[in-house]
């Protein structure tokens, strides 16, 4: 296969994906695997890989990479936080030529496997390109996603290999004060799609001094329906009877809890918020924390490299997670 038959094949998949529609058996299987994979967050997903998995977008993704006559053996560890989250590596694997071991997560294995047997309808020839497997053994190089523990059994247990490890990061977004309404609705998706269990999501807000956060509900509201999410609201009511048994100043509207903290990961059904009193604050924080930050929400007038408001959940093919350029990565190996 040359890179251009992966790019054909990849394109045909988009098309494929954006076929699936509610009530799709492969969706309600899914759902019963991982309840966190609603039908909405599912064709979320479906719906981003459609658009993006085209040639166009594809050939001008790939035109500064190589395609492998010596392919490797990639283990690729998954992680299954969102859906289709590990699809991202298999396809740079696939497009640098390498040849794909993959470990899927058993809380999405439907999708994933469902992606690689449409995969091998459309060429028959990935079938030698992509193998599900148990055991990484001969792996050659290794691709792994996972927690901050797992990633030290990866880094151990792989020393000799090259690797990409990828640890828990999270999201952040800065605040004004001046936003609009429109702006803070877009704040929402980045705070709320796939539940706001995806690293791309924000969990923690830098906010002025004397910061209304009346606003900040109001823009937010739409998303009340996730009180009706058993799994979500479980989160959210355990960690607000928390804080009322310690007596911790906190603010609620009933379904997400604002707490000030100056912790970055914030648990499920609660948001973090740190006040800032000029720019320069807002700095010194992100360089604290820089190795445990995915992204940062905000205007790019005001804090540089900031992804716009509703666009954390929509990166380009080119926006590697960890800023780790996967593909330069196998192009080396």
């Amino acid at each position: 296969m040359t890179q251009i038959d992966v790019i054909n094949a990849l394109e045909i998949l988009g098309h494929k994906l954006a076929l699936i529609k509610t009530g799709d058996p492969v969706m309600e299987k899914s759902e019963i695997e991982n309840k966190w994979f609603t039908p909405a967050s599912q064709l979320k997903a479906f719906n981003y890989w459609s658009e993006h998995l085209t040639n166009k977008n594809l050939t001008e993704w790939l035109t500064e990479y190589s395609f492998t006559e010596n392919p490797k053996k990639v283990g690729l560890v998954m992680a299954g936080n969102i859906p289709l989250v590990g699809l991202h590596d298999l396809i740079c694997i696939l497009a640098s030529g390498h040849i794909a071991m993959v470990k899927p997560s058993s809380d999405d294995k439907v999708l994933i496997t469902l992606i690689i047997e449409e995969l091998f309808k459309i060429d028959h020839r990935l079938k030698a390109k992509i193998e599900i497997v148990n055991r990484l053994n001969s792996a050659e190089a290794l691709i792994a996603t996972g927690s901050n523990n797992t990633a030290r059994y990866f880094e151990y247990y792989f020393q000799n290999v090259p690797r990409i490890i990828r640890k828990n990061r999270n999201s952040i977004a800065v605040l004004q004060g001046n936003e609009t309404p429109e702006e803070l609705s877009a704040l929402a998706k980045d705070i709320f799609t796939y539940f706001g269990l995806g690293c791309r999501n924000v969990s923690k807000l830098l906010v002025p001094e004397q910061y209304n956060f009346n606003q900040f509900f109001e823009g937010i509201e739409s998303y009340h329906t996730y009180s009706n999410h058993n799994k979500y609201y479980n989160n959210y009511t355990y960690h607000k009877a928390i804080f009322l048994m310690n007596i911790a100043p906190h603010l609620d509207n009933g379904f997400l809890i604002l707490k000030e903290d100056d912790r970055l990961h914030s648990p499920l059904g609660t948001l973090y918020f740190s006040y800032y009193k000029e720019r320069n604050d807002i700095i010194e924080y992100i360089d604290q924390h820089k190795d445990d930050i995915q992204i940062v929400v905000g205007h790019s007038g005001y804090i540089a490299d900031c992804i716009p408001f509703g666009k954390s959940q929509n990166p380009d093919l080119s926006d590697y997670a960890d800023d780790k350029d996967t593909l330069q990565f196998l192009n080396q190996l």
